[in-house]
């Protein structure tokens, strides 16, 4: 993944109010005025180098002087903007036929590049912010994915999978390139610091049934999952943490759930290496669409009064009664029982949403 470059003073202002960005393709404002502003300087200096170059067939109605540069830039300045005093006319036919011919047609861009700028710009924003608050209105229920890295886009493709709407999901980096790249893939974004309140709150954090943070760095995920907590004391938090010794300050920060992903790497390396085969089917578990996959699902109708032994088609691993986890070999595990859930290894569905898709243009 490319790394991002250094964001100007002024970019870095327009962001402050960390409005949703959605999968659309924006120009910053500053760019787009600037932009323009530049092509209008363009057709000024146009005008001016026609008038100097034919500076003999003009003439100075107050000074009765030659056309000097400056008169020719002062009479394009004032023709151009239709300020037009009078003081400096075109005196001869041809003069007045490329005033008429080509003059007049940068006269008119010049006016449509500077109210356009001005139109396209208050247009965008009102749009983006219409569309910021629209989508702020009806996020409820959501998944926010706190890092847009390796492991964020795995999360995310793995939701995906699971058939979690695409539009029900929300990503917070702090880098634009990260932003850029989750909008291409159809999914809102926000850029900006996650330990931020305003920045959380904006993305309606409150609101949401699950956080998944997935950050670089163990201290900044704590004060993250800290955070995120405050703002929402319900939700299901999964933090990625690192080191072994900071899984205890993760879980009393609030998460629900704690991935330790450098050491959990280093365990399936390992186990790879003792025992290939192992680590083959444990490598084959946590990968999404192929081979067999472990999922949790409520027990049906039909299975309440069976034993976990009696599921076809699925191993049972553990039953979920109550909100304990008991696993296979619990003794008191007998029958099945209406409410309870089975967390079953099964082959894997086939399922075409593997990775996030850019919306259709």
């Amino acid at each position: 993944m490319s790394q991002e470059q250094p964001l100007d003073q002024t970019s870095r202002q327009l962001r402050r109010r960390a409005m949703v960005s959605m999968p659309f393709k924006a120009h910053s404002p500053l760019v787009e005025l600037g932009r323009r502003a530049l092509l209008a300087l363009v057709l000024m200096g146009i005008s001016t180098v026609i008038v100097y170059v034919d500076r003999g067939s003009y003439i100075d109605n107050v000074t009765h002087q030659p056309i000097t540069f400056i008169d020719a830039l002062y009479y394009s300045t004032v023709t151009v903007t239709t300020t037009g005093y009078g003081d400096i006319t075109p005196l001869t036919p041809w003069a007045r036929l490329i005033s008429a011919i080509v003059v007049t047609p940068l006269r008119i861009g010049f006016l449509v590049l500077l109210v356009g700028a001005t139109l396209e710009v208050l247009a965008n924003e009102g749009r983006r912010g219409l569309r910021d608050a629209s989508w702020r209105r009806h996020m409820r229920n959501h998944t926010v994915v706190i890092g847009y890295g390796t492991k964020g886009r795995s999360a995310i493709a793995t939701l995906l999978n699971h058939d979690l709407p695409s539009d029900r999901i929300v990503v917070i980096d702090a880098k634009g390139t990260a932003v850029a790249e989750a909008n291409r893939h159809g999914l809102a974004a926000f850029e900006g610091d996650a330990t931020r309140r305003d920045l959380l709150r904006r993305a309606e954090v409150a609101k949401a049934r699950e956080v998944i943070i997935t950050l670089p760095r163990d201290d900044t995920a704590i004060l993250t999952t800290l955070t995120v907590r405050q703002l929402n004391a319900r939700c299901h938090i999964v933090v990625a943490g690192r080191e072994e010794e900071n899984l205890p300050l993760l879980r009393e920060s609030g998460a629900n759930a704690v991935v330790t992903s450098a050491d959990a790497v280093g365990r399936l390396l390992g186990l790879t290496t003792v025992n290939p085969h192992v680590g083959e089917v444990v490598d084959d578990l946590i990968s999404s669409a192929h081979g067999m996959e472990v999922i949790q699902r409520m027990v049906s109708a039909n299975e309440v009064g069976a034993r976990p032994s009696d599921i076809v088609n699925e191993r049972v691993l553990a039953v979920v009664r109550n909100g304990t986890l008991r696993n296979f070999y619990d003794p008191t595990l007998d029958k099945l029982k209406a409410g309870d859930s089975v967390i079953v290894v099964r082959r894997a569905l086939t399922r075409h949403r593997a990775t996030p898709q850019p919306p259709h243009s």
